[in-house]
C-alpha cells in the first residue's frame, strides 16, 4: 500500500521490551504505553530519515523531534516509522518522487487522498490504531473521508506546532483513527490540556441546531457526493437535533486561501528554486511563482478577508451549533490523476480548487472532523461537521453520536 515508507521494526522491537519491562516493574505508564503509531513524513524525527516527500530531502537525518513526535513518545507510544505524504505535504493526491504513490485500500487504482494519506491508509488496514497528520487545506479531512477513517482539524494552537513549518496561520497539527473513540484518545494525548477530555464523549443531542449546508457559493460538487451527504440528514434528525438549511458567507475565501497559502510556500521555498533546480514539482513552482508576484496590498486584503471570514464563521455559529457539508467534492479519482480538472463539466483552474469544500472552513479556523459515512461506488465517502472555535470535544461528541447511529 505504500502507507509506512520508512519502517523501524527493530527500533520498535526494543521500545516494545522496555515498554514490557516498565509494566512488569511498576513503573508510571503514560496513557499511550505500548501502543504502535507512525508519524507524518512532515514531523521531524531524531536520528530518523525525514524526507518531507522530497529529493531535496530524501537523505535528511534530523538531529531534533519535533514537539508532537516528542510529546506522543513521552505518553509511551512506540514508534515504527514514518508515513507517506506528497512532496511538502502540497496537494491532496499522496505522491511524491522519493518513495511513489500511497494507493488507497478499498481500490489500489485510486488515491488516498492527501495529504496525511499514508497515516489514513495504515489505519484503514489496521496497521496502526492512531495516526497523526497536518491540514492547511483538508489534509487531514480530506484522506480521511477517502479511507473510510476518522480525521480531525483541531482549532489553532490546540496542538502546539514546532518547529514551525509554515508560514500560514492556517496550517494545525491533529489525530486519525478508526473511530471517534480512538480519535478522542489520543487528541487527548498529543493536545494541551483540557479538563473535558477526561469526561466522557456520550452526551444527548436533542434540540441542538445544525446547518445544513446549501452550495457553498456555488461550488461544483459530484452529483453522488451531494446525494450521498444529502442522505445524512435525516441521522442528524434522528438523534433529535434541529436540522436547517443555512451556510455562512463564504465571500473572499477563495482569494484569502490562496494569496496566503501562495505567500507562505515562497516564502519557504522560494530560494530553493535557484539552489535545487529541478528537484520541486510543477505545482509547486507555480505556488511560488504566484507567491512571488504577491503585492503588499495583496497580503493585507487577504489578511482583511481571512479576518472577515473568521468573524462571519463565528456570527453564524451563535444561532447554530454546527454546519454540515460534504468533506471533499468528488470521490476518490485514478491514482495516476494529479489532481481533478473538472467535477460535473466545471473546469476547474487549479490543483487545489476539488478541495474547496475543506479549505473553505480552513479560512474560517473552526475545527472540523471527517466521519466515514459508507461507499459509493464501493469507495468510501465521509461527512464533514464543523464546530465553534475551541470547542473542539463538543465536536467529538457529535462526531460519536452520529457514528454511533449509523455503524
Amino acid at each position: 500500500m505504500n502507507a509506512i515508507v520508512t519502517l523501524l521494526p527493530e527500533r520498535a522491537l526494543e521500545q516494545a521490551a522496555a515498554a514490557d519491562e516498565a509494566q512488569a516493574q511498576g513503573l508510571p505508564l503514560g496513557p499511550l504505553h505500548g501502543l504502535p503509531t507512525a508519524h507524518k513524513d512532515l514531523q521531524t524525527t531524531r536520528g530518523i530519515r525525514t524526507t518531507f516527500g522530497s529529493t531535496i530531502f530524501k537523505d535528511f537525518i534530523p538531529g531534533h523531534d519535533s514537539l508532537l513526535v516528542e510529546r506522543v513518545r513521552a505518553a509511551g507510544a512506540i514508534l515504527l516509522g514514518k508515513t507517506n505524504t506528497p512532496e511538502f505535504g502540497a496537494g491532496s493526491q499522496t505522491y511524491n518522487e522519493v518513495f511513489g504513490a500511497t494507493l488507497n485500500p478499498f481500490d489500489r487504482t485510486k488515491t488516498c487522498g492527501g495529504s496525511s494519506g499514508g497515516a489514513a491508509v495504515a489505519l484503514a488496514t489496521n496497521m496502526l490504531p492512531i495516526a497523526d497528520g497536518t491540514d492547511l487545506g483538508g489534509s487531514l479531512r480530506n484522506p480521511a473521508g477517502f479511507c473510510n477513517v476518522v480525521g480531525l482539524r483541531p482549532s489553532p494552537d490546540r496542538v502546539p506546532v514546532r518547529p514551525v513549518l509554515a508560514a500560514s496561520p492556517m496550517g494545525v497539527e491533529g489525530p486519525m483513527a478508526r473511530t471517534a473513540d480512538d480519535l478522542a484518545f489520543y487528541f487527548s494525548a498529543m493536545a494541551d490540556f483540557d479538563p473535558r477530555f477526561e469526561q466522557k464523549l456520550e452526551r444527548s443531542f436533542k434540540g441542538v441546531r445544525i446547518a445544513w449546508w446549501k452550495d457553498l457559493g456555488g461550488i461544483p460538487v459530484e452529483r453522488v457526493v451531494r446525494d450521498k451527504t444529502n442522505g445524512q440528514r435525516r441521522v442528524f434528525e434522528a438523534l433529535g437535533c434541529i436540522v436547517e438549511e443555512a451556510e455562512p458567507d463564504f465571500s473572499g475565501a477563495d482569494e484569502a486561501f490562496r494569496t496566503m497559502r501562495f505567500w507562505s510556500t515562497s516564502v519557504r521555498m522560494g530560494a530553493w528554486v535557484g539552489q535545487y533546480p529541478g528537484q520541486l514539482k510543477d505545482t509547486l513552482l507555480w505556488e511560488i511563482e504566484q507567491g512571488i508576484r504577491l503585492r503588499r496590498k495583496d497580503l493585507i486584503d487577504a489578511e482583511m478577508k481571512y479576518v472577515g471570514l473568521q468573524h462571519s464563521m463565528r456570527t453564524f455559529l451563535i444561532d447554530y451549533d454546527y454546519f454540515v457539508l460534504p468533506v471533499s467534492q468528488v470521490l476518490p479519482f485514478d491514482v495516476t490523476q494529479p489532481y481533478p480538472s473538472e467535477i460535473e463539466g466545471v473546469g476547474l483552474e487549479t490543483y487545489i480548487d476539488w478541495m474547496k469544500s475543506c479549505y473553505y472552513i480552513s479560512t474560517t479556523q473552526s475545527p472540523a472532523i471527517s466521519v466515514p459515512i459508507g461507499f459509493v461506488n464501493k469507495l468510501p465517502i465521509g461527512i464533514q461537521i464543523v464546530g465553534r472555535r475551541g470547542d473542539d470535544w463538543g465536536l467529538l461528541q457529535l462526531a460519536r453520536a452520529f457514528e454511533t447511529a449509523t455503524t
